[in-house]
């Protein structure tokens, strides 16, 4: 028995890729197959935690089974990472494997299985690890009544981006403002480069927010600087903080030093003290 679908993949965030590129970062994008079709993510530059926050959409994908299988059991998902190079075709950078949240037509698209949360996807590189990739997938059943029994596609909208969908409301997470706020203590220290989809240059500054850099300067011991982002509220999405050191060369030329990620930076995060409760506890 045939069975129409559509499938929705969205693809929000990825973290900790392999760097693929001598400068110790990727140019990553994201191909997702599924039964006969397969689709891609645009490519964002120089990143190892690339935040596409993209829908991807299967129209009229042709199932064959009963009913119940195809709910308790789809098939497979297959995401794979590319790196894309300006010659050549594009390297292999890992893949993973994911199921969708199957919706029949017969049922309600509301909470507890709808609308999919976003969740991590361990990604491999042959037997080794190779990132994270944050997405939510659902299979919505196409009923009699054709697509436009689907539930509808909330934005938000982003007309720079044009025919690109955004992940939508209610599936993307919260997004709150932090201040990022990075001390350089040791003076051999030429460059750090907080790489959170944004971009520094040793010696230029770009002028992108949240793009920060230390001064290749031997005379300085401390040096502090900071810039805003905004993250997800919810801790465990934090991409990592992603540092590099770069030896700066004649003729504009970086050579990668070396390189250091911190995971997690739940110990680092401060949160000021609620104004309202503290009033209460003194008035209280």
């Amino acid at each position: 028995e045939k069975q129409v679908f559509q499938l929705r993949a969205h693809m929000y965030q990825a973290r900790s890729l392999f760097a693929a590129d001598s400068s110790g970062l990727s140019d990553p994008f994201a191909r997702v197959f599924f039964i006969s079709q397969s689709q891609c993510t645009e490519v964002l530059n120089e990143t190892l935690c690339p935040t596409w926050d993209q829908l991807l959409v299967f129209d009229n994908v042709e199932l064959y089974g009963e009913a119940h299988e195809m709910r308790d059991d789809p098939p497979i998902i297959v995401i794979e990472i590319y790196d894309q190079d300006t010659v050549g075709k594009a390297d292999f950078m890992g893949r993973t494997f994911a199921k969708p949240v199957v919706k029949m037509s017969d049922e309600q698209y509301c909470p507890p299985r709808f609308p999919p949360q976003l969740e991590y996807y361990q990604i491999y590189r042959g037997n080794s690890t190779a990132g994270d990739l944050l997405a939510a997938f659902e299979l919505l059943q196409i009923g009699p009544g054709g697509k436009s029994d689907l539930p509808p596609i909330d934005g938000p909208t982003d007309m720079d981006r044009g025919p690109i969908l955004p992940v939508p409301l209610g599936i993307r997470p919260v997004l709150s403002k932090y201040r990022v706020e990075v001390n350089a203590l040791e003076h051999q220290i030429l460059m750090f480069s907080v790489v959170w989809g944004w971009r520094a240059c040793p010696r230029v500054f770009e002028g992108q927010e949240g793009s920060l850099r230390f001064c290749p300067h031997s005379t300085l011991d401390n040096q502090h600087t900071f810039a805003s982002q905004d993250l997800p509220e919810n801790e465990l999405l934090h991409p990592p903080l992603n540092i590099r050191v770069v030896d700066c060369r004649a003729f504009g030329r970086y050579t990668l030093v070396g390189s250091h990620a911190v995971s997690s930076l739940r110990k680092f995060i401060y949160r000021p003290p609620d104004k309202k409760a503290q009033h209460w506890n003194m008035t209280g």
